[in-house]
């Protein structure tokens, strides 16, 4: 009768021995590490690094535990592990001064960072610990307001650029292009010239609310961007200032950052781990965008660095084709790329391609259009210094897509394509709020949650072993299962643990021995009612799981609301508690019920069970 098929058992011998593997790297600790990434676009960093760092510590007499070159697609890094944080420190300054020629241009970053002690085996079969959170590991906590006015002001002197090459193209005379805050201000000499601008505008600008007017000075038609327009384009900046912020905190070395929109313009940045603001604030700040430059050649190629530089150009010294001076004045900005990809030229050499907008297609064609056979460069500008990333020979005019030759890899190429996509910000941003949270009061919170996790659970084991004695031990058991099925999943899931997220576990010991409660005392009204004790088993496990199921249904609707509505800590909060609601399911109902039928299931002649008193009504 109370019996589980072998395959039941094996089920459970294997979600126990998962559940064990996959809880234990949380034990092990972290050691003192550094790491090195690529500080520039252009430099990818190669597994060449390992060696260069080798033999630098070991010049110093500086002992490193290990150091492994990772390969993350985008963003590979050397990390190296020490003993003590006094090594970290030292193994810092070395390595800095022997990776980077010039400090004040540094071609390498090398940050502090921390490592998980899990053995090589157990990482190989990606068992590692949790992430913890900035509340528990330390760091730092950004609030950035977007300035929205700029990105209205950018986006309506494009419209403007945009009505006036509109009107050009179809030949519409018009008196002038003014801008009045927010709007656009086009006079026309006549009534017939505004009925055909107006057409043509609306036409190729929708996003523009074009109304007639009529002044002293004639007639104009006054262009405000729509409520759906103004909307987007709010939306679209502060979009691609989060996508472009994650790709750059990934030169930190964090873990597990955290990048989100709060409220309508504003950004909440929390880098865990990290302890040195000025220098999480110099990388959030990074720039880099793309310009389309002419060669000054009233300078003779090879005299750049001695002949006097005319006025209106600069000299360049870093990059492919330098030293070279170019026009100040570019061709192109970034500003007009809509999208850039990896590609191959006709060599089959790698290669960027990159599509312009209508006005940046305009103007390409304008400035290469009279300048064949002449040379043009492509700069990309990095925390305000310029590297030459090519220059070539106008062979014929160009438009809205072009080619950026030369590269040295198709790695290259794809770093090159995605920087030039998402590699500056769409609108300036302001740090508004400020906090450094210390690894001290990280431990002290690591220490607080699990003491009141620990102290809750030894209370219920106590409680759940008194009144129930061996049904009770049974529940306890399942509870430890449910608290270690519950980090697991955690860990395999490579999750943020919080505060709120142990807050969550120790409700979760709550809720999950309520069931054990359920099954106990429906086994008890079945020993009341007159069952044999094996009947009274089977039918409180059967009949307890219905309550069982529908408890924790409606709890874990309300866990689902919270994850798909919440933000932030209420996330972590919900994250924790739906897998503590289905791993409490199992633990329950199915390995306390293995427990139970080992212990009593091959007894035919069983008289009665170990499941505290049992209080029969009077006759």
């Amino acid at each position: 009768m109370n019996r589980y098929p072998l395959w039941k058992y094996l089920l459970i011998a294997v979600a126990l021995l998962l559940g064990a593997l996959y809880t234990v790297p949380n034990f092990f600790g972290e050691s003192p590490a550094v790491q090195i990434s690529s500080a520039k676009a252009t430099v990818k960093l190669g597994s060449n690094i390992v060696g260069q760092a080798q033999d630098a510590l070991t010049k110093a007499g500086i002992p490193v535990e290990a150091l492994v070159f990772e390969n993350a697609g985008d963003n590979g890094n050397v990390r190296a592990r020490f003993v003590n944080t006094d090594l970290q420190f030292k193994a810092k300054s070395v390595l800095e001064q022997a990776l980077n020629r010039d400090p004040a241009d540094p071609t390498y970053l090398v940050a502090f960072n921390l490592l998980p002690n899990t053995p090589a085996w157990l990482q190989s079969l990606h068992a590692m610990p949790m992430y913890l959170g900035l509340d528990l590991r330390g760091g730092v906590h950004f609030l950035m307001q977007v300035d929205t006015k700029a990105v209205l002001a950018k986006r309506i002197q494009g419209l403007q650029i945009s009505v006036r090459s509109a009107l050009v193209e179809k030949k519409i005379r018009f008196a002038g292009i003014a801008r009045d805050g927010d709007a656009l201000d086009i006079r026309f000499r006549d009534q017939e010239t505004l009925n055909a601008a107006k057409e043509v505008l609306l036409s190729q600008l929708s996003e523009l609310t074009l109304t007639e007017m009529t002044d002293a000075e004639g007639v104009k038609l006054r262009g405000v961007m729509s409520a759906q327009a103004l909307k987007r384009t709010v939306e679209e900046a502060v979009q691609q200032n989060i996508s472009t912020l994650s790709k750059r905190v990934n030169e930190l070395g964090v873990a597990e950052p955290i990048i989100q929109r709060q409220g309508a313009d504003r950004i909440v940045v929390q880098l865990p781990g990290v302890q040195d603001v000025s220098r999480a604030k110099d990388i959030i700040g990074r720039t880099a965008t793309l310009e389309v430059r002419m060669v000054d050649e009233t300078v003779r190629r090879g005299m750049e660095e001695t002949a006097a530089i005319p006025l209106g150009s600069e000299l360049f010294k870093v990059g492919k084709g330098a030293p070279v001076i170019l026009m100040k004045d570019p061709v192109i900005t970034g500003d007009y790329i809509s999208n850039a990809g990896a590609s191959f030229d006709q060599n089959q050499q790698a290669a960027v391609s990159i599509d312009l907008n209508g006005d940046g297609g305009r103007k390409m064609r304008e400035a290469t259009r009279s300048k064949i056979g002449k040379l043009m460069a492509i700069v990309l500008f990095e925390k305000g210094k310029g590297e030459v990333l090519t220059v070539a020979t106008i062979r014929d005019e160009l438009g809205s897509r072009f080619q950026i030759t030369g590269m040295d890899t198709p790695a290259a190429a794809s770093d090159l394509a995605l920087l030039l996509r998402a590699g500056s910000l769409a609108a300036p941003m302001e740090i508004i709020e400020e906090r450094t949270i210390g690894p001290q009061l990280g431990a002290e919170n690591i220490s607080k949650g699990f003491n009141s996790t620990l102290y809750g659970f030894a209370a219920i084991a106590a409680f759940m072993v008194l009144y129930y004695l061996l049904f009770g031990f049974f529940s306890v058991f399942a509870l430890g299962v449910n608290v270690m099925l519950l980090i697991a999943l955690l860990s395999f899931m490579q999750a943020t643990l919080t505060l709120p997220g142990i807050a969550a576990i120790a409700l979760t010991l709550g809720m999950a021995i309520d069931a054990n409660v359920l099954i106990n005392e429906r086994i008890r009204e079945e020993l009341r009612a007159g069952n044999s004790p094996q009947a009274a088993i089977a039918a409180g496990f059967e009949r307890a799981w219905a309550t069982i199921l529908d408890s924790n249904v409606t709890t874990l609707i309300a866990g689902v609301a919270l994850l798909i509505f919440g933000s932030g800590p209420i996330r972590g909060f919900a994250v924790v508690h739906c897998l503590g609601i289905l791993t409490s399911m199992f633990s329950a109902v199915v390995v306390s019920r293995a427990l139970a039928n080992i212990w009593y299931g091959r007894r035919k002649k069983l008289s009665s069970i170990s499941i505290g008193q049992v209080w029969k009504p009077e006759a």
